[in-house]
């Protein structure tokens, strides 16, 4: 299949199939008389499972090596368990990062009523350099 067909089978954009194929993630495909890359199903395949891969936010380099691991089938597979267990404490540390964004914007959202004027606004005056808000506070804490 051309490069076209390819794209709309895997859901990645030609652009990004190239950069795969640069990247040596996927192999350079054959090429037809008329100069075109001819692309097979086991391309596709391994397309569907490198998409599949940063939809978990693994990187190239992680892949590359689920890649090479997927050609050693003997191998016991510790080092991808490794690999899940090293992403979801980062997912983890998000969550709690996120969590915190979610209380200081619900906070800094309860200083303000509507029926004030923007003089008046808490969530510009606590967003203000003159502001001691425990945003600032937070700060420091992280220097």
């Amino acid at each position: 299949m051309k490069i076209g067909e390819l794209a709309k089978h895997s859901g990645c954009s030609i652009q990004t199939i190239r950069y795969y194929e640069k990247e040596g993630l996927i192999s350079a495909p054959a090429r037809s008389d008329g100069n075109f890359r001819l692309y097979d199903t086991y391309t596709l395949e391994k397309l569907v499972f490198i998409r599949n891969c940063r939809a978990l936010d693994l990187t190239l380099s992680e892949i590359k090596h689920l890649i090479s691991l997927q050609h050693s089938p003997g191998t016991p597979c510790e080092a991808v368990n490794d690999m899940i267990d090293t992403h979801l404490h980062i997912v983890e540390a998000r969550i709690a990062d996120l969590q915190n964004l979610h209380s200081d914007l619900k906070r800094l959202r309860y200083t303000c009523g509507q029926a004030r004027s923007i003089d008046q606004c808490g969530i510009l005056n606590e967003l203000s350099p003159k502001s001691k808000s425990t945003i600032e506070k937070k700060e420091r804490k992280l220097r």
